[in-house]
């Protein structure tokens, strides 16, 4: 991160932990650091282009929105990963889809309507695939808030 430059290392910051929900988000941005609209939208492209960013976005409690939450994995063959995959991110609902290097290699999270409506997709993906899921639904949930410090200078 050393060759971010400290326009770069502010907006980082402020999308971190100082993100407004507001009609333009990125306007107040912009206007915090003295800058552009357009400006701020560049440069955040340019980030996610470098891999810098993976995603804006909010994260929700879906319990407490009435949905059911469940982390599930599976046991894919290497020669049935890019499959799997594509079928499980075709999913409504599905908000993670990743892969580990273990044993249990592909992983994801399913929210739903209900337990009943997880349990339905799932026995879905499972006569699709061919491969059991494991599902996991969370029994305690932690707030876990993580952010990496830039160092901003004083002036941007």
């Amino acid at each position: 991160m050393a060759d971010l430059d400290p326009m770069d290392r502010a907006i980082l910051q402020i999308l971190q932990k100082d993100f407004s929900v507001t009609v333009q988000p990125y306007l107040e941005i912009a206007h915090k650091l003295g800058t552009t609209e357009e400006e701020v939208m560049a440069r955040i492209t340019a980030l996610k282009n470098r891999g810098l960013i993976r995603r804006i976005g909010g994260v929700f409690d879906s319990r407490k929105m009435g949905y059911y939450s469940t982390l599930c994995a599976m046991q894919v063959p290497p020669q049935r990963i890019q499959t799997t995959a594509e079928a499980i991110s075709k999913i409504e609902g599905v908000t993670h889809n990743y892969l580990r290097d273990n044993e249990w290699n592909m992983w994801f999270t399913l929210t739903a309507h209900s337990k009943e409506e997880a349990d339905k997709i799932l026995s879905e993906l499972e006569a699709t695939a061919g491969i059991p899921v494991f599902a996991m639904p969370a029994k305690k949930t932690y707030k876990i808030n993580v952010s990496f410090d830039v160092e901003v200078p004083h002036e941007v």
